[in-house]
């Protein structure tokens, strides 16, 4: 069965860049009946926030992507040290203790030398009496992987054939001074034991897949199928990595996105095929192909996402946003209308109550000093209330044949004293909804 998993850490908002790591796990678990795990990195237990914890619950509910499953990794902890014994006892896992400091001078020397700045294995070298007497200095230190230093190759779902030399990547870290697990050891063992079968992730994640896929074989697993996303740029194809704060996926909700406009442009954005608004997970779900996207850096504009949130507005029924427009206090007999007229002209939902400000409030008149003497003339023959959607036609006439003007000339400054606006609405609709026309007290 095909199972896939997000894991984040609760360390913060998730973000435009996480999110597409989520939906394409949730679309191919979706597509072929699967399971779909929503795994807390929260390993880190300083860092780690329950606060952090509810609000991506809180986001992936908004988005509609409901995960099978639950899993913490602050459960799991003894399961790792399990695993890092193993590891231990087949050779594969050893102490380092060189300080940033010199790690740092070992980078720099290699890098002058021409040399990939890779781990030396130092630390194989030390006998046990060498050991004792660094962690009596230093305390206790890091634990390494080591790597067979041979090529791994695997054929990724989206980059294609993969070959990676180990012996150009350093040891990696699983286990830090302090007792950390780290993300690499504690997904490679989760990935196992929930049967995890295929893991989409990020482009920047490449080399450590390399590693992760040993590190499964040498515990006796069979590594999942991977597929590496490119990674999202600004539109200027900048970094996102100092903007990621305002494109969390909170932020994006209180600026009044709509879900399925955030959906359905993270779910072709770097494909081959056009973004087009979906309304549902299934139909997203259906046309969807990770041999479709590529490698290649991709251009993320939030400002891309306001029409198509404008588009599923522009769809929505009386029912959708009753709710809403009885909160604002439009009066029910009015509720239909008003939403017919106020969803055409709305990008996010939150310029409905402005809407419904204007025709109960009245605007402030917009008027051209060449037109008072025709928007006064005009309001003397406007008839008292309440209008129907007849009543902006037979004034219009009765105006023109009092004044002689026609067309953009009759019907601009009319609409401007009315409603403060140079576009809009068709007043035919727009009148009967005008609860108070300051306009109407510049009448002769």
């Amino acid at each position: 069965m095909t199972t896939t998993r997000f894991a984040p850490s609760p360390t913060g908002h998730i973000h435009v860049g996480n999110l597409r790591t989520a939906l394409f796990n949730y679309l191919i678990a979706r597509k072929a009946g699967g399971t779909f795990i929503l795994r807390i990195d929260d390993t880190d237990a300083e860092r780690s926030k329950e606060e952090y914890v509810d609000g991506i619950k809180r986001d992936l509910e908004w988005l509609g992507l409901h995960w099978d499953k639950t899993e913490r990794q602050s459960t799991r902890l003894d399961r790792y040290h399990a695993a890092a014994d193993e590891l231990r006892a087949m050779g594969r896992f050893y102490e380092a203790f060189e300080t940033p400091t010199e790690l740092d001078l070992k980078r720099k020397k290699l890098l002058n030398m021409g040399k990939p700045p890779v781990y030396d294995r130092a630390a194989l070298e030390l006998s046990e009496a060498e050991k004792d007497a660094l962690r009596e200095e230093r305390g206790n230190g890091v634990w390494r992987f080591k790597l067979d230093q041979q090529r791994i190759d695997w054929t990724d779902g989206i980059l294609g054939d993969i070959s990676i030399d180990a012996a150009s990547v350093s040891d990696p870290v699983l286990i830090r001074g302090d007792g950390q697990i780290l993300y690499t050891l504690a997904s490679v063992v989760d990935d196992m034991d929930m049967g995890v079968t295929n893991i989409v992730r990020g482009s920047d994640h490449v080399t450590n897949t390399a590693t992760q896929i040993q590190i499964i074989e040498a515990l006796g697993g069979t590594p999942p199928g991977f597929a590496h996303h490119s990674l999202l740029t600004g539109p200027q194809g900048e970094s996102l990595s100092k903007r990621l704060g305002v494109l969390s996926i909170r932020d994006l909700r209180e600026a009044g996105v709509e879900p399925e406009a955030l959906l359905s442009l993270m779910a072709r954005l770097g494909s081959s095929q056009p973004v087009e608004l979906r309304l549902s997970l299934d139909e997203i779900a259906e046309d969807f192909e990770l041999s479709q996207f590529g490698a290649a850096p991709t251009k993320f504009d939030e400002q891309d996402l306001y029409p198509l949130t404008a588009r599923k507005l522009h769809q929505l029924p009386l029912e959708a946003v009753a709710p809403q427009l009885i909160e604002i206090g439009v009066p029910a007999e009015k509720q239909e209308l008003f939403w017919g007229v106020a969803r055409d002209n709305i990008t996010t939902r939150k310029d409905i109550p402005g809407w419904w400000a204007l025709f109960r409030d009245g605007a402030e008149p917009l008027i051209a000093d060449e037109d008072r003497e025709f928007i006064a003339e005009a309001m003397a023959l406007l008839p008292e209330g309440p209008y129907t959607r007849d009543t902006w036609g037979e004034w219009t006439k009765t105006v023109k044949e009092a004044t002689g003007r026609k067309g953009k000339g009759l019907f601009m400054p009319l609409r401007k004293a009315l409603t403060g606006l140079e576009r809009g609405p068709e007043m035919a609709d727009v009148l009967p909804l005008l609860e108070k026309i300051p306009a109407k007290g510049l009448a002769k």
